[in-house]
């Protein structure tokens, strides 16, 4: 075992090539992963067209991936947590510097590192994790399943229970029903929001939704589309509006169909710059605009509990397996949206 095969990015060409490289050794306090299941993320793309540059990587050449799952193969030097080869894991999306003075003082992390972003990820038969980052799952829940769980399942999840705690009974309304969106309907469902309102302009996504546990589904372009979703509010208007699509209309379509005191979510990224046109009404009814990205570790253990008790069932959302040496016809399949996915998987 001395090479394995990676799906490489190389930033300064922005070509993406399936390489036979060395397999990496784990040092001090990490740990080696026989990777089992790989997801692929929209991020995992603009990377490769070079719409998302990693902020801490010092080098030209990057092996993708951070929705990761598998198996310890190999133990290193000087662990300080009692972990053991054949421990089934998830790996979480990144880790804390160590060294800025918010993770001194055991804040949020000023200069988080990515997986697969500002270090190598698992787009690859075998990846190097740091102890820290490792995440045993149930023997019940399977690989596929646990490799989203740490980015487009807790990115969700973080926006609903910490960014805004979104209640029974509360009117939510998520734009943008793809492979982040997706599963904040089936967990605002799980939170027992109602209605929620979900907004694609694609038929299939808004199919999806509803059978995720959308009480109504929406295509945005419809004339008669901010009628429709003050009828199914009893013309209160939303508590929370979740951006996940980062596309500057959503806001704008967003911001005037809030009720009193409702918030705008931001979770989809954009570089365009926020603007939100609502005049006075926007301070009449004590309106709010939250920004979100990402989650935090306790996310993913909480999410693992309850996918691993059978509460969430993830199955749904894996829309297909392809081998690792095929990565770019996945790349291609989520770039042209080609069956509408939520999450394709590699397997090594």
């Amino acid at each position: 075992m001395d090479t394995m095969l990676a799906g490489r990015v190389h930033l300064d060409t922005k070509k993406f090539l399936v390489e036979e490289i060395p397999v990496p050794e784990p040092g001090p306090g990490e740990v080696l992963i026989e990777v089992q299941a790989a997801g692929v993320c929209l991020s995992d793309l603009h990377l490769i067209d070079g719409s998302i540059s990693p902020l801490h990587l010092n080098s030209n050449v990057l092996t993708l991936g951070h929705e990761i799952s598998g198996v310890i193969h190999t133990l290193g030097p000087g662990l300080k947590r009692d972990l053991a080869v054949g421990t089934r894991v998830a790996l979480q999306a990144g880790q804390p510097c160590g060294e800025c003075a918010t993770c001194v003082r055991g804040g949020t992390c000023t200069s988080f590192r990515g997986r697969g972003v500002d270090y190598d990820g698992g787009w690859s038969q075998y990846t190097i994790a740091r102890e820290d980052t490792v995440v045993p799952i149930p023997d019940a829940l399977p690989f596929d399943q646990a490799a989203i769980i740490p980015d487009a399942v807790s990115t969700s999840y973080a926006a609903l229970v910490e960014t805004v705690q979104v209640r029974s009974a509360q009117a939510v309304g998520i734009w943008g029903v793809g492979g982040v969106g997706a599963h904040a309907v089936r967990l605002a469902r799980m939170m027992g929001a109602t209605p929620i309102i979900a907004v694609d302009p694609l038929p299939n996504a808004r199919e999806r939704a509803l059978a995720f546990g959308a009480d109504i589904a929406l295509d945005p372009s419809d004339p008669g589309f901010a009628e429709a979703v003050l009828r199914a509010t009893d013309g209160l208007g939303l508590d929370y509006a979740f951006d996940f699509a980062g596309v500057p209309r959503v806001r704008e379509q967003a911001s005037p169909l809030l009720g009193d005191h409702g918030s705008l979510v931001l979770v989809g990224i954009t570089m365009e710059p926020l603007k939100i046109s609502e005049k006075m009404t926007f301070n009449l009814k004590n309106k709010k605009v939250y920004g979100h990205y990402g989650s935090s570790f306790d996310h993913v253990y909480e999410l693992i509990r309850l996918a691993g008790s059978g509460r969430l069932d993830l199955a749904p959302s894996i829309t297909d397996h392809i081998p690792l040496a095929d990565a770019p016809e996945a790349i291609h399949r989520l770039e042209r949206k080609i069956g509408d996915p939520i999450r394709l998987i590699l397997v090594p």
